[in-house]
């Protein structure tokens, strides 16, 4: 599909693997988007094995084009100053509950062609239409923090990096219930998805995941487009034999100081499971450092150490960013611990899903009404903060402090607190 956009032509395409009918032009959509993030020019093969990845998800890609004659010497027109792509996966939103979101991705702009309006006219069509099709809320993970809430985004989840000293320091409080053993890589192919499936039903703010991550588990296809002989694999095994965690894993070289094993993913469907795979990174012979770039930033693993110190945090970072696209929707579709009655006063910039609305929760369901316009309002806020407290992972009560949140009620952004909370934190494993 094609439309003119001022100097620009906006074509949408699904993804498709090599071979098929516009695979051309999707490669040439892919090697914008790695031009974009800095990266080296992909290979063929890369650019194949990464198009078959997006195929799976199902996403679709969108380029802007030049319309006119481009620049003598400069990149041809068939290569798009713009890019953009989505699809659609489950959000948890607690309690075991999900929602099907639409996933942005792959954004980029070439240099000379910004502030020209093609962000805002990508993502302000696309989130339309996202609505227009039922769905109740978009989420990305941002590159710059500083973009996204013009459109309504809100940051909704976190996560660090840690470096655990493994050395006779690390000890920890809890007694193992299940077991640990090596594992050929490979077989993460099959059993990661059904080990993060059980996850991703038991955590809030948890992303349905794409393709790629089975393969970059298993170490068939690393972040540039190669095999990866480095990946190791344990897997957590319960009571009764059930495979209920993994990680994966790659010592980083006799040249590091000191000797160090980075986590490639870990994915644990309990308690018992999180703690004793890091356990079983402790004890791996001749290491004395794990790092894991994605890590919790409410972590278990520091409240079990009978020495907390043996964490260092670093890079504590927004992950998730959500938009609501449909308020009445979204907000009945969570359940509440908490019984109540709020107004909202909901400002949209994009003017999606403004209004004042009731959220009128009982038994932990909740009922919403659209309520006339200059009702009186418990709260009034913007689309990006009512997007960031729908997971729990951000305090009302912080926003107001910030004047994101204007608390016209007092004790409503407690209330909202109470009523938005979660069973356990929120974090999402997953980037896209």
């Amino acid at each position: 599909m094609a439309e003119l956009s001022g100097n620009y032509e906006i074509r949408r395409f699904p993804a498709v693997s090599e071979g098929k009918d516009g695979y051309a032009e999707a490669a040439t959509w892919a090697r914008a988007v790695s031009f974009g993030f800095h990266e080296s020019t992909r290979t063929p093969e890369h650019v194949a094995k990464a198009l078959a990845t997006y195929e799976a998800d199902g996403r679709v890609l969108t380029g802007a084009y030049q319309t006119g004659a481009v620049a003598p010497s400069s990149l041809p027109a068939d290569v798009p100053v713009a890019t953009f792509a989505t699809f659609r996966k489950s959000l948890n939103i607690g309690f075991g509950r999900t929602l099907e979101s639409q996933l942005v991705t792959s954004v980029t702009v070439r240099t000379p062609h910004r502030r020209r309006g093609l962000l805002r006219r990508l993502m302000s069509e696309d989130l339309r239409r996202a609505q227009e099709d039922g769905i109740a809320m978009a989420a990305l993970t941002a590159s710059e923090g500083s973009i996204y809430g013009r459109f309504g985004y809100g940051v909704a989840s976190f996560e660090r990096k840690v470096s655990v000293d493994t050395t006779a320091r690390f000890s920890l409080r809890h007694q193992p219930v299940g077991s640990v053993e090596i594992a050929d890589p490979k077989v993460l192919l099959q059993v990661a998805p059904e080990v993060f499936g059980r996850v991703h039903r038991l955590t809030p703010g948890s992303i349905g995941r794409q393709d790629w991550y089975r393969q970059l588990a298993s170490g068939s296809l690393g972040r540039d487009g190669k095999e990866d002989p480095a990946i190791k694999v344990a897997l957590h095994y319960s009571e009764d034999g059930t495979v209920d965690g993994y990680v994966s894993y790659k010592f980083l070289g006799w040249d590091t100081e000191p000797y160090t094993v980075e986590v490639v993913d870990l994915v644990a469907a309990g308690n018992s499971a999180y703690l004793e795979l890091w356990q079983f990174l402790a004890a791996i012979d001749l290491v004395e450092r794990v790092s894991w770039a994605e890590a919790p930033l409410d972590d278990p693993l520091a409240w079990a150490l009978t020495d907390p110190r043996c964490i260092a945090s670093s890079d504590s970072r927004d992950m998730l960013w959500l938009r609501i696209l449909d308020a009445g929707k979204a907000l009945e579709a969570r359940h509440y611990p908490a019984a109540g009655r709020l107004v909202l006063e909901v400002n949209d910039p994009l003017g999606l899903t403004a209004g004042t609305f009731a959220l009128d929760v009982v038994s932990g369901q909740a009922a919403v009404e659209r309520l006339p316009e200059g009702s009186p309002a418990d709260l009034s806020l913007d689309i990006s903060s009512l997007s960031s407290i729908y997971l729990g992972a951000v305090c009302p009560v912080t926003l107001t402090a910030a004047g994101r949140i204007g608390e016209d009620t007092p004790g409503s952004a407690l209330k909202a607190r109470q009523m938005f909370a979660v069973e356990r934190s929120t974090h999402c494993l997953t980037h896209f």
